[in-house]
C-alpha cells in the first residue's frame, strides 16, 4: 500500500502522531487509507445530498477493511453562473479540481480514491485526477433531481425559467405565471433534471467503466443511490487490495465506447471537450474529436431525452439508463474493457438486473433508432479550419441546412440584450465571438442565447454560431467550439453583419460565403483585441490553455 511506508513505525510516527491527533487508531492506521474526494456544498443543487451520500461509501469502506479520510473539492454551479462573468471561472474550475484531488492524493499517499461530484465540470476533473495519478479510484456521482411541473407542452426543469423569462418579454405569459415558477422547476436536489453536461459526464463515467453499473441516474432522493454509494466504497477496497488502477479501466477501448454512447444517447457536447481531457491524462493515444467525426456514421441515435424529448433523466433511469443502452449496442462496443467491477463491461450487462420495464420511446435499438447517425457531429469549413461541434439530436431536421445572414456579437451579453430587445429577426446567423477558451476566457456557455430564442419563437427561424459552448439542454440550430477561436485570429473575427453563412450539421459544413480572398484581407488587417481579464487565474489559463479542438487542456 501507498500508505504503509508513510505510516510504519518507527519513521512513521510523526506522521502517525498526527492522524491520532484528530482521532484514527492503530486499527485504522493498519489499513489502506481511502480517500473520499467530495465536492458537497449547499449552494450546488447537484451537490447538496453528497454529504449523506459520503457516509454510506464510509460504510462500505469500513465494511471492507478500509479506513476513509475525507477531504473538500469544490464546485461550481454552471447554472448559478450562467450569463454573467462568473461563468468565465466555470470550465477553467475543471483544471483545479484535478490538480487538488492530485495534491491531496500525493500529500497523503492515500491507497484509494472514492470520487463523489455530479455537475459539468466536477465529473470530467475528477476523472481526469484518476487518470493522471493511475490509482484505485471510483467514481460515485450524487444523481439527478426530479422533473418539475407541467409547462409548454413538457416536466419542467430550471432551464424552463430561462424561455418563460423570453417569452415574458414576448408578451406570451403573465409576470404572475413568470415568478411562480421558481418553486415549480426544481423538484428536488440533484443534477438538473435534463441530459445536460451533467448528466451526460455522470453516463460516460459509468460507459468508462469508473462508476458501478446503473450508478449514473439514480435519482439523488431515491434510497438506490445510497445503497450505489455503500457497495462503491466495498467495490474501492477491493480494487486497492488487487492493485486495480485507473488506467486499467481508461484505455482506448474505453474512451471509444464513451464516444459511441455519447453520441448514441444524444449527449452533451461539452463531451467533445471533456473526453480529450480524460484521455490526455490517462496518456491514451487517441484522437477524441477525430473518434467524434469517425464514429458519426456508425453510431446510429438511440436515446431521446429532454431537450430532444418530453422524457426527462428519471424517465431514462426507469427505462434501464445506461445498463439497457450498453446492451442495444453490444455489437458496437468493446464488450470486453475492463470495469471498476474488476469484470468486463460484458459481464457486467449480462448480470444486471433491471427494475422496471424497457420504454422503446426513450431507448430504442440498434435495427430501430431514432435517426441512422450520432446525436453529435464534427463540422469543419472555411468558418472551423480545424472543428465546430452541433448537436443534431436536440436539432429539428428542419433546420439541420441553415443559411442565414450573420449578425454579430463580441460578447454573451450583447448578444443577449439584442434577442430581449427583439433584434433578432427570423433567417438570422447569431455570431457569438471571443467566448473561446482564450478570449472568453473560459470558453462560457451561450445557454441563455439559445433559451431566449427560443422563448420569443425563433428556434426553427435562427441559428447561432459561437467560439463558445453550450449547455446539453440546447436545442434550436446551433454550432460551437468553433476552432481557431477569434482571439487567436481564426475566421470567426472577420465576420461582418450580413455576410451570409451556411451551416449544414448532417453533412458536417460551416461555411462563410466570402471570397477566400476577402478573408485573407480581412484577417490580415485584423488585430487580436485587449485581454478580457488581466489579473489572476483567468489571466493565466488565457495564455495556457489550448483550443477547443483540443479539449481546452493545459498541457504540461
Amino acid at each position: 500500500m501507498r500508505s504503509a511506508k508513510m505510516l510504519e513505525r518507527p519513521d512513521g510516527v510523526f506522521c502517525r502522531g498526527l492522524m491520532k491527533a484528530v482521532g484514527f487508531s492503530d486499527d485504522d492506521l493498519s489499513r489502506p487509507l481511502i480517500g473520499i474526494a467530495n465536492s458537497w456544498t449547499t449552494i450546488v443543487p447537484g451537490h447538496y445530498n453528497l454529504q449523506q451520500v459520503s457516509e454510506y461509501v464510509k460504510q462500505g469502506i469500513y465494511r471492507a477493511g478500509g479506513t476513509p479520510v475525507e477531504f473538500g473539492v469544490i464546485a461550481a454551479c454552471d447554472g448559478i453562473a450562467n450569463g454573467h462573468e462568473g461563468m468565465h471561472y466555470i470550465l477553467p474550475s475543471r483544471e483545479i479540481i484535478c490538480n487538488s484531488i492530485e495534491i491531496m492524493a500525493q500529500a497523503h499517499k492515500l491507497d484509494g480514491l472514492v470520487l463523489l461530484g455530479s455537475c459539468d465540470k466536477i465529473v470530467p476533473g475528477m476523472l481526469m485526477a484518476a487518470a493522471r495519478l493511475d490509482i484505485p479510484a471510483i467514481l460515485v456521482p450524487g444523481g439527478p433531481m426530479l422533473g418539475g411541473v407541467e409547462f409548454d407542452g413538457r416536466k419542467t426543469d430550471l432551464t424552463s425559467l430561462d424561455e418563460a423569462r423570453a417569452m415574458l418579454s414576448a408578451g406570451k405569459i403573465s409576470l404572475e405565471k413568470f415568478y411562480s415558477m421558481e418553486d415549480t422547476c426544481g423538484s428536488s436536489c440533484g443534477s438538473c433534471s435534463f441530459f445536460g453536461t451533467a448528466n451526460t459526464m455522470c453516463c460516460l463515467s459509468e460507459v468508462l467503466g469508473m462508476t458501478l453499473p446503473g450508478g449514473a441516474l439514480i435519482p439523488a432522493v431515491h434510497p438506490d443511490r445510497m445503497r450505489l454509494a455503500q457497495a462503491s466504497g466495498v467495490a474501492i477496497c477491493e480494487m486497492v487490495k488487487k492493485g486495480f488502477t485507473a488506467r486499467k479501466i481508461l484505455d482506448k477501448r474505453a474512451l471509444e465506447n464513451a464516444v459511441k454512447v455519447c453520441m448514441a444517447i444524444g449527449g452533451s457536447t461539452n463531451a467533445v471537450l471533456h473526453l480529450p481531457a480524460i484521455a490526455y491524462e490517462a496518456e491514451v493515444d487517441i484522437d477524441v474529436v477525430d473518434a467524434f467525426s469517425r464514429f458519426n456514421r456508425s453510431t446510429p441515435h438511440i436515446v431521446k431525452v429532454n431537450p430532444a424529448s418530453k422524457w426527462d433523466m428519471e424517465d431514462f433511469w426507469k427505462a434501464g439508463g445506461i445498463p439497457r443502452v450498453i446492451a442495444n449496442m453490444q455489437s458496437l462496443l468493446a464488450m470486453d474493457a475492463l470495469t471498476c467491477t474488476m469484470k468486463t463491461v460484458g459481464e457486467n450487462t449480462a448480470s444486471y438486473q433491471y427494475k422496471f420495464p424497457d420504454n422503446p420511446e426513450i431507448i430504442k435499438t440498434l435495427r430501430q433508432p431514432f435517426g441512422p447517425t450520432g446525436g453529435v457531429a464534427v463540422l469543419r469549413g472555411n468558418l472551423a479550419p480545424d472543428t465546430a461541434i452541433s448537436k443534431p439530436g436536440a436539432i429539428d431536421p428542419s433546420v439541420r441546412k441553415f443559411i442565414g445572414a450573420a449578425i454579430v456579437f463580441d460578447s454573451e451579453e450583447a448578444a443577449n440584450e439584442a434577442i430581449l430587445a427583439g433584434r433578432i429577426k427570423d433567417g438570422h446567423v447569431v455570431v457569438i465571438r471571443y467566448e473561446g477558451p482564450k478570449g472568453g476566457p473560459g470558453m462560457r456557455e451561450m445557454y441563455k442565447a439559445m433559451k431566449f430564442m427560443y422563448g420569443r419563437g425563433l428556434a426553427k427561424t435562427t441559428a447561432l454560431v459561437t467560439d463558445g459552448r453550450f449547455s446539453g439542454t440546447n436545442n434550436g440550430c446551433f454550432v460551437g467550439h468553433v476552432s481557431p477561436e477569434a482571439a487567436e485570429g481564426g475566421p470567426l473575427a472577420i465576420v461582418r453583419d450580413g455576410d451570409r453563412i451556411i451551416i449544414d450539421v448532417d453533412e458536417g459544413i460551416l461555411q462563410l460565403e466570402v471570397p477566400d480572398e476577402k478573408i485573407r484581407e480581412r484577417l490580415a488587417a485584423w488585430r487580436p483585441p485587449e485581454p478580457k481579464i488581466k489579473k489572476g487565474y483567468l489571466a493565466l489559463y488565457s495564455r495556457i490553455a489550448s483550443s477547443a479542438s483540443q479539449g481546452a487542456i493545459i498541457r504540461t
